[in-house]
């Protein structure tokens, strides 16, 4: 276990609040902890997180705390059974979470339950897998006694029945052209994943979604694997993606991410590799988001995305993440 954070780290970060790119570091942004995420819905997670901390939970806890809060709460319909549907006017959510000593659980393809991320650490804690999809991990989630709406689920439900008012407006609307071009910033930002390391040097991830609005019925992006959309290893740190899944997944971005700071990278340093592979292997960068957090044992905190406009929050600030493409 990595060691607890000191107070001269609290000072660096309140000394530096606004680093610039080449260099961006952070001690807690609270006395019990760091919270790191996604997004503007990162201020709603890492609030909840925070007040984990504050009671003395752990990073896991806060994590989970912090995505369960989006998921019951996300303005911009891209977390929880309020989202945006697929084309076929389901909403199927993903969700993963892990820590640093190696321990991580995953759903897929899943539709009716409430909080994903829950369900992903129960997978975690109650299962010898890692990850679970579709109609078994919805049973799993029964039988756990987590909240699953029974009513969205089923071979026989009609598609749009059980979406959000909004979000069938949205949808039926899309429906005229169905022409799918993911709109950079918006549709891209289909993801809270969150960072997390307590007051004892306790490492936690989680990242939880409804995909790409309008996907393709069976879909599922980089949230929910392992590597791709997240990632945590004792005592180097962590790493989270948030964007167009399939470009993180051809490049295992999270996993590249906490590698290159194993070899000796600065979380910033570490953010700007992974960020120009995902570029190099993918190409056409002007036509996606992919945006990426780290997070290191010493508190050290890196931002970096392939297009502006991605932002994120840092314990109760929030921030613009410098990017490849001005």
């Amino acid at each position: 276990m990595a060691g607890s954070l000191t107070a001269c780290q609290n000072k660096a970060w309140m000394a530096n609040p606004n680093p610039d790119a080449a260099s961006m570091s952070a001690g807690r942004n609270h006395m019990n902890g760091i919270t790191l995420s996604t997004w503007n819905h990162g201020l709603t997670a890492n609030r909840a997180g925070i007040g984990v901390l504050n009671g003395g939970g752990t990073a896991l806890d806060a994590v989970e705390s912090g995505c369960r809060a989006v998921e019951l709460d996300c303005p911009d319909m891209t977390v929880g059974l309020a989202s945006r549907p697929d084309r076929d006017g389901f909403v199927t959510l993903d969700a993963a979470i892990m820590t640093g000593e190696g321990r991580a659980g995953a759903v897929g393809f899943v539709r009716g339950v409430v909080h994903p991320i829950s369900l992903a650490r129960a997978v975690m804690e109650r299962t010898p897998h890692v990850l679970l999809v579709g109609a078994g991990a919805e049973q799993f989630a029964r039988e756990s006694g987590l909240e699953v709406q029974s009513e969205c689920q089923g071979c026989d439900a009609v598609g749009g029945a059980c979406l959000s008012p909004a979000a069938e407006r949205e949808w039926r609307a899309w429906l005229v052209e169905r022409q799918y071009r993911p709109r950079i910033n918006i549709e891209n930002h289909d993801t809270i994943s969150m960072l997390a390391l307590d007051k004892n040097g306790r490492m936690a991830a989680g990242s939880t979604t409804s995909g790409l609005a309008y996907k393709m019925h069976g879909r599922v992006g980089d949230s929910p694997i392992i590597g791709a959309g997240i990632f945590v290893d004792a005592p180097i740190g962590g790493a989270i993606c948030t964007g167009l899944g399939e470009t993180v997944l051809r490049t295992l971005g999270a996993h590249l991410a906490v590698e290159a700071m194993r070899h000796g990278m600065t979380p910033q340093e570490a953010c700007e590799h992974a960020i120009a592979r995902i570029i190099e292997k993918n190409g056409n960068s002007a036509e996606y988001q992919v945006g990426m957090l780290t997070l290191d044992f010493h508190g050290r905190v890196g931002a970096f995305a392939v297009q502006k406009g991605f932002t994120y929050a840092l314990g109760e600030s929030l921030h613009d993440a410098p990017s490849q493409l001005r």
